[in-house]
């Protein structure tokens, strides 16, 4: 269970990490600086287990890595958004950033809302009204990549096989 930080369409990645906080890749710091501009409160009230939810085209922007690392530092479990940026959202896989896309939930929530989520089956369960929606869920493969904490991690403790055949 976890709060909701919502956000709207077209969140950049210079908003969730301004370009001169990109001067080092210590999880740690960049998380003091996510969304520092657009929502200057966020590093010191979003807790672990919290969640982002936006709108369309999240992650826009730059490829650059620093964003998600930003975003997984600051303790969120998943963003959940209408759509993603395409390489936003395969670098949140390659940190082991869960991201889900919902256009659903986005249009039921409010900020401060709690959720609960389940990656493996793609449910979202608000808790002011108790419902439940669908989200879709990852292929067992990229569930193990996140759940290892990224393709890095994933690598150093598999075989090359085991990706050819899909795990």
């Amino acid at each position: 269970m976890g709060k909701v930080f919502k956000f709207d369409d077209d969140v950049n990645t210079d908003e969730i990490i301004p370009g001169r906080y990109n001067v080092t890749t210590d999880p740690k710091s960049l998380a003091e600086h996510c969304f520092f501009e657009v929502r200057p409160d966020f590093s010191k009230t979003v807790k672990t287990g919290d969640f982002i939810v936006a709108g369309e085209n999240f992650g826009c922007g730059s490829s650059r890595e620093h964003a998600p690392i930003a975003i997984k530092a600051s303790g969120v479990k998943a963003v959940i958004a209408k759509s993603f940026a395409r390489i936003f959202y395969r670098n949140c896989i390659n940190i082991g950033l869960p991201i889900m896309v919902s256009e659903e939930l986005y249009e039921i929530v409010e900020d401060g809302d709690e959720i609960e989520v389940n990656l493996e089956e793609g449910k979202i369960k608000i808790l002011k009204d108790d419902k439940e929606i669908k989200s879709k869920g990852f292929p067992e493969f990229i569930l193990k990549i996140i759940d290892a904490g990224g393709i890095v991690n994933f690598l150093k403790n598999h075989e090359i096989g085991e990706l050819e055949n899909g795990i």
